[in-house]
């Protein structure tokens, strides 16, 4: 696709991402859930749509646009205002609206944006629909059946805009609802990333009884993720040391992933919180088909410790979106990323970080034992990440060059290690992953990548 990634439609505010795409997004969402074209609506539906957005500055000018487009082709905008990602897709299903919007670009820094669209279910556009806003933002307007522009709406067509924050006191009381357990003197940390988790998550655990304390959530609109939050995990483990807390939680941006930070200060990964939950489901029966579902990046350590226990898993392509596809397809109960991104499909159709923490501080409640003994039997390979800026991303996967590279480490490595070499999906970015038995040689792997591409000039 040329706008939406893995992800929605993400870059630079007002370079790649600009208040005219938002505009004519929303101008297309309100024309479309009106129209047959979209298969959800009779004709002379009034639609409603609901948005969110995180604490970015750009956010409010996106989010002004989209309201704009939205109204002026006939649809009803309903704001959640700064809130969390998976709080519009609670929000979007549950109140029936016919999609939702949430303005974030996640973990990227505060310069970059994104528009996130979500289907009637709550879950995650589908392609279909994302092309033909692709094909409307392009001007090809014959390809949605008309001969000019989408109409605008006039007199009392025209679409009001309605204050919802109660949609987002809803979605808060639906999580206090979830934890089946106390959290009464339990002391934990939340690193909030100066992001969208700011006005939830610590009123979450403070009504399940933790003793909570915070960092990170004095957002001024450009200080969301700066070494902060799940991507910068090393404050909240300082933090979790120095108070000598019980654990810690660090979101992203629009807290959708999360981390955890054991007592020792040590991090529980996306992969730890895997193995974790698939104990604690399967523990209760509810780990459908003993499956787990992961990327691509789960660490080789996780899928021994799985397979010990006598877990199957199934791999997916890297992105939350794949991994609740390969989950609805087949009706598993679990899946994730070792980034953070966990659904519980139970309770969610996205990734969600506040729901996350919560569920992790039941099992440890559970269980009677602090966190970091859940996940000791996962012994995680040494991984080395690096991320190189190319100038094409598929011309430099396919490079005779850095084929060759690739399939030299992989049969050095041979079960004892893998390589892997991706396209991001939101950058201009290839991502070059290394697992093996000492991080040296991780290191030494990626390296030897890194100069294949700068040898041949793709980086």
């Amino acid at each position: 696709m040329k706008y939406f990634g893995t992800d929605g439609f993400r870059g630079e505010a007002n370079i790649n991402l600009t208040a005219d795409h938002a505009f004519r997004i929303g101008r297309f969402l309100g024309w479309y859930y009106a129209n047959p074209l979209s298969g959800r609506n009779a004709p002379g539906h009034k639609p409603r749509v609901v948005i969110g957005k995180d604490t970015r500055r750009s956010s409010y000018m996106l989010e002004y646009a989209l309201v704009a487009g939205l109204t002026a082709s006939g649809a009803e905008a309903f704001m959640l205002h700064v809130t969390t990602t998976p709080s519009v897709s609670y929000v979007t299903r549950q109140d029936d609206f016919d999609c939702g919007i949430m303005i974030s670009a996640s973990h990227n820094p505060y310069t970059d944006n994104g528009i996130k669209l979500i289907n009637g279910s709550g879950e995650k556009m589908d392609d279909r629909t994302l092309l033909l806003i692709e094909d409307y933002l392009d001007g090809r307007y014959n390809a949605l059946g008309l001969g000019s522009d989408i109409p605008l709406a006039t007199g009392a067509d025209i679409g009001a805009v309605v204050d919802y924050a109660a949609g987002r006191n809803r979605y808060i009381g639906y999580l206090i609802s979830l934890s089946t357990k106390s959290f009464k003197n339990k002391r934990i940390g939340l690193d909030c990333a100066n992001g969208s988790a700011w006005m939830i998550a610590k009123s979450v655990f403070d009504a399940l009884g933790a003793k909570t304390s915070v960092i990170n959530a004095s957002p001024d609109g450009t200080n969301i993720n700066e070494n902060a939050g799940s991507t910068h995990i090393s404050g909240l483990q300082r933090f979790v040391r120095e108070n000598a807390l019980d654990c810690g939680f660090a979101f992203d941006g629009d807290a959708d992933r999360c981390l955890a930070v054991d007592e020792n200060g040590e991090v529980v990964d996306g992969d730890r919180i895997l193995y974790i939950f698939a104990d604690y489901l399967s523990g209760a029966g509810a780990l459908e088909k003993n499956t787990v579902v992961t990327t691509v990046m789960s660490n080789m350590g996780l899928y021994k410790a799985l397979k010990a226990r006598g877990f199957s898993y199934e791999t997916t392509a890297v992105g939350d979106r794949f991994v609740y596809e390969c989950m609805a397809r087949n009706g598993y109960a679990l899946g994730g990323e070792q980034s953070g991104h966990i659904i519980l499909s139970k309770y969610a159709t996205t990734g969600d970080g506040v729901l996350t923490a919560i569920k992790l501080l039941e099992a440890a409640v559970s269980a009677k034992v602090p966190l970091s003994r859940l996940s000791a039997d996962v012994i995680l390979y040494p991984q080395a990440l690096r991320n190189i800026r190319v100038q094409d991303r598929d011309a430099s996967l396919a490079h005779p060059a850095v084929v060759a590279c690739r399939q030299q480490i992989e049969q050095e490595l041979g079960e004892e290690g893998r390589i892997l070499i991706r396209k991001s999906g939101t950058e201009p970015v290839l991502r070059i992953m290394v697992e093996a038995a000492d991080r040296g040689t991780c290191e030494r792997c990626v390296e030897r990548v890194c100069e294949a591409l700068r040898e041949n000039h793709l980086c």
